[in-house]
This record gives structure tokens, C-alpha cells and sequence, in this order.
């Protein structure tokens, strides 16, 4: 398999990656451009299949990073997808994706991060530990604590009935 093949193969997850990091589609093309010119010439490649996929996504990563710091800019890390619709069958627990998204935008970077390239990219702990350069185990204490604060975001919002006066005027 040819570089550019192995490449393309990995296209759309870079993309959607990119757009979690950026929210901006072009910002993204842009990102996943750049991943792909450094890829292309570097004089090193990783040849396992794992260690090949984190190593693109740690240079997409690398320069978001490297790039947001040169801007002098913050950078706003994750954007909540929601695939699947909540249906008769789904668990009362669940939130809406918007809900969801504006919360997530509350969380620290950090928190952004690891929920993205996790629950959103779909990297195991191991591949996200890769990327990130950390161990193993604080990969899972950072999805442990972001997931915590997401969810204390979430039930923190609660959503107050119309009283029933209040319906009443809205008819009028």
C-alpha cells in the first residue's frame, strides 16, 4: 500500500477530528492539509498500523497546537456529535445533542480533549496515551474526570416546567 493510499484511508477521521479541534470547516481542511503535506515528507514512518494512525493524528494535533499558540488564541478543543436519535427505547438519562454540545463547551480544554479523541474519535486509552504522550492510566483518569464533570454540567442545568397559569397565558 502507497503512502497517499494509506493516507486516504484515514481522511475523514482526520477531517472530523480536525472540525472537533476547530469548528470551522475550512480551519479543518486546512489542519488535515497540513497533516498530510507533513506526513507525506516525513523521513520516518511509522510502520504498525496503531503506532502509524496515532503518529497522523499527533501531527494534526501538533500543529492545532503549535498554529493556536502562534495566533496567540484559545483554542476550543471538542464539538459533541450525536448520531443516534433518542427513541421510545432510549434511556430517560439521556440529554439532547445540543444540550450536550453547549455544555461540553463549558468544560476545560483538557476535559475537550480527551472527550473527543475517546468519545468522539473513538482512539482507545493505549492509542490516545500514544498521542498525548502520557501513561495509560491518565488517559482513563482524564476521560474518569471529564466524563464526571460533563455530567455534573448536565444534571447542574435543570429545566423548570410551565406552571400551569403560565401555559394558560401563552393560549390567550
Amino acid at each position: 500500500m502507497s503512502d497517499h493510499e494509506r493516507i486516504e484511508s484515514y481522511l475523514n477521521r482526520l477531517l472530523g477530528y480536525a472540525m472537533s479541534l476547530t469548528r470551522h470547516r475550512e480551519e479543518a481542511h486546512d489542519l488535515v492539509q497540513e497533516c498530510v503535506l507533513r506526513a507525506l515528507s516525513a523521513k520516518r514512518v511509522p510502520k504498525d498500523e496503531p503506532a502509524y494512525r496515532a503518529w497522523l493524528f499527533r501531527i494534526l494535533r501538533n500543529f492545532f497546537l503549535e498554529r493556536s499558540r502562534n495566533e496567540n488564541r484559545r483554542a476550543s478543543i471538542i464539538e459533541l456529535l450525536i448520531e443516534e436519535p433518542i427513541t421510545e427505547h432510549s434511556s430517560p438519562a439521556l440529554f439532547d445533542g445540543i444540550t450536550i454540545e453547549r455544555t461540553l463547551q463549558t468544560l476545560s480544554p483538557d476535559h475537550h480533549e480527551i472527550l473527543a479523541l475517546i468519545d468522539i474519535v473513538g482512539f482507545t486509552y493505549s492509542e490516545a496515551a500514544v498521542l498525548l504522550d502520557v501513561p495509560v492510566g491518565t488517559v482513563m483518569s482524564r476521560v474518569s474526570r471529564a466524563r464526571s464533570a460533563l455530567l455534573k454540567q448536565l444534571t447542574a442545568k435543570k429545566i423548570k416546567p410551565f406552571k400551569t397559569s403560565q401555559m394558560e397565558q401563552c393560549n390567550d
